[in-house]
């Protein structure tokens, strides 16, 4: 069967995650969506998005295909549910679509005409970009549970100091030695060829993907997610890192999502808990004002090639877009459009030469090529975005 993920209506809520990507590339728990669907359905995927994605990340559409609404993740009993769709027939979780089977042109489908089957069991979804990290929790632990199950771990090197080593799972070519690792509050995953250096105490739920590093005696609290070659250091605290972003020094950083090729400097730190505990805002794309997130604790959403100097704060509840430059003292403003330069003193337009230049640099050094699929996506999002810069 042919399977296509599909953004749905939480596309715009998801910004500035999905200004780069399609909703089922982004990473919760130990996999992306589209990683977890794949794996449950036995099956690759392509997708339907924006068009200016659609060079990176494309359709394939044959004569029958099953749509997935991108923000839905599966579980047993839904992939199950999808594979055994028949043509006309689709799955409803209340008013929302999750998939259905249909062999006509997308903008014609009628589900009037559609047999309906009901999903009424619960399942994680990602509809806000604080879901990311606020759910973060339970998708460590679903993943943990699919990926882990049937298999044997690597063995525990003897000197870790471990607490519920049967929630520990590391796979072939992770590196770790007298660490700290406590995983009687939720699993621990390190992931292929990671490392967690020297005097690190990490507690779970936690995911330590492939290639990705723990630097020295670093204190990470779940429910934390450290993507594909990503590093982080310091004081990490639910915190979701997709690939090759960087937190490695020393500083706090919590209840926060970064996108790919993020870089926090030295001594940086964001504030996730306003001084009077009220309930955090965040600046929303679709209203372009800050909508009510229901968390108490919320902390920095920073877009993917988006960086900031040593000694860094960030306010609670920070959206920071693609491709901004932040440095200086004090507070930057809690909502930083993308291609920004500057700080709290003011902001200007970071222009795309110079910012692709850095990207290509950036890059380069982990052996990714800057091509001009990348620099497409981000010319379109500088015009994007344009309306929230001040020029």
């Amino acid at each position: 069967m042919n399977y296509i993920l599909f953004d749905g209506p939480a596309r715009n809520a998801l910004l500035p995650f999905t200004f780069t990507r399609p909703v089922a590339d982004i990473l919760i728990g130990i996999m992306t969506i589209r990683q977890k669907w794949e794996i449950r359905l036995g099956s690759t995927t392509t997708t339907l998005t924006e068009e200016y994605l659609s060079e990176k990340f494309p359709m394939v559409e044959l004569e029958e295909n099953v749509m997935i609404n991108a923000s839905f993740l599966p579980n047993d009993v839904l992939a199950e549910m999808v594979s055994n769709l028949e043509p006309n027939q689709a799955i409803f979780k209340g008013d929302e679509v999750i998939a259905f089977y249909t062999n006509e042109e997308q903008e014609e489908v009628d589900f009037d005409t559609y047999e309906i089957i009901e999903y009424t069991d619960d399942c994680i979804t990602v509809e806000h970009t604080w879901d990311i990290f606020s759910k973060n929790d339970a998708a460590i632990r679903e993943d943990f549970e699919y990926l882990t199950e049937d298999r044997k771990s690597q063995p525990i090197p003897k000197s870790v100091n471990v607490i519920a080593p049967e929630n520990i799972f590391i796979e072939e070519g992770a590196k770790l030695e007298f660490v700290t690792l406590n995983a009687s509050a939720g699993p621990i995953y390190i992931g292929k060829d990671s490392e967690i250096m020297e005097g690190s105490v990490i507690r779970g739920p936690f995911a330590l993907c492939e290639n990705a590093q723990v630097k020295m005696a670093s204190k990470v609290y779940g429910a934390t997610t450290v993507g594909p070659y990503s590093r982080i250091g310091g004081e990490v605290k639910n915190v979701v890192l997709f690939a090759y972003s960087n937190k490695g020094h020393d500083g706090f950083l919590g209840d926060s999502v970064l996108g790919e090729w993020c870089n926090i400097g030295a001594d940086s730190n964001n504030s996730n808990l306003k001084n009077n505990y009220e309930e955090v805002k965040l600046w929303s794309y679709e209203t372009e004002g800050f909508a009510k997130t229901g968390l108490q604790f919320c902390g920095l959403m920073m877009g993917d090639h988006s960086k900031c100097g040593i000694n860094t704060m960030f306010n609670t509840g920070t959206v920071v877009g693609v491709s901004a430059n932040i440095f200086g003292s004090g507070f930057p403003r809690n909502f930083v459009p993308s291609f920004s330069w500057g700080g709290a003193s003011g902001f200007t337009t970071y222009i795309t030469k110079k910012a692709f230049e850095t990207a290509r640099l950036v890059m380069s050094r982990r052996n990714v090529d800057f091509d001009e699929r990348e620099a497409a996506i981000l010319e379109h999002v500088f015009e994007e975005s344009k309306k929230w810069r001040k020029e």
